[in-house]
């Protein structure tokens, strides 16, 4: 805990950008009727009911100190699926970083293993080296801050029915953009100081010895 709390209290420092990772998920829905407009004396109608049309996964990044962040939709959530957003991350966010400071739950699949999974052994060191990883603690993903990004995406976007992955993809965008133009972010306060006073039940303690 106080190894992420510690790197949020960093400066900014545009040759080492802090990037928070997250994922969710999201359910389509299509409609299963035309929904009905307002008319006069009657109030715009659609039908409770509604057909699945498959679940996509969203990737978060989200830089803080930069006021930026990206949805990527994806079909799934494997390691070679974060493999490749960590190629992006490096390739196409940020290519003029000299190490991205990625913060990001601890999940088997965010490993550097996934990476010489997904790409020749050259390829994956080159990504390797310009990313350096530090993981929130079990039980620990509020600590994460693309979580609440994801928080503010769900309650601003994704609190109605989508029908399809394009439909995702073309809201999102739309999202990400206002949100980005805004220069939107969060501030965060929570210190490792506060963590020692408020959260010390959760710090190991030597029991004395006899």
């Amino acid at each position: 805990m106080e190894d992420v709390l510690d790197v949020y209290a960093r400066p900014r420092d545009p040759r080492r950008p802090l990037v928070c990772f997250d994922e969710s998920n999201k359910e389509q829905h299509r409609e299963t009727a035309d929904p009905q407009p307002v008319a006069p004396g009657q109030p715009a109608r659609r039908e409770s009911t509604y057909e699945r049309n498959g679940v996509s996964n969203l990737f978060m990044f989200f830089a803080p100190l930069e006021q930026w962040r990206h949805v990527k939709v994806t079909d799934r959530r494997t390691s070679i699926d974060w493999a490749a957003c960590m190629r992006e991350l490096v390739d196409v966010h940020f290519p003029q970083a000299e190490r991205i400071v990625v913060v990001q739950d601890n999940l088997n699949t965010h490993t550097p293993a996934a990476l010489y999974a997904a790409f020749p052994p050259a390829e994956a060191k080159r990504i390797w080296d310009k990313l350096e990883f530090h993981y929130t603690p079990k039980h620990g993903s509020w600590l994460n801050m693309a979580e609440i990004e994801l928080s503010v995406l769900s309650r601003q976007c994704l609190n109605r029915r989508i029908p399809d992955q394009d439909a995702l993809r073309r809201e999102t965008a739309a999202w990400e953009a206002r949100r980005n133009t805004a220069k939107a972010t969060i501030e965060w306060r929570f210190t490792t100081d506060d963590a020692r006073v408020k959260l010390k039940k959760l710090y190991p303690t030597l029991e004395p010895s006899e």
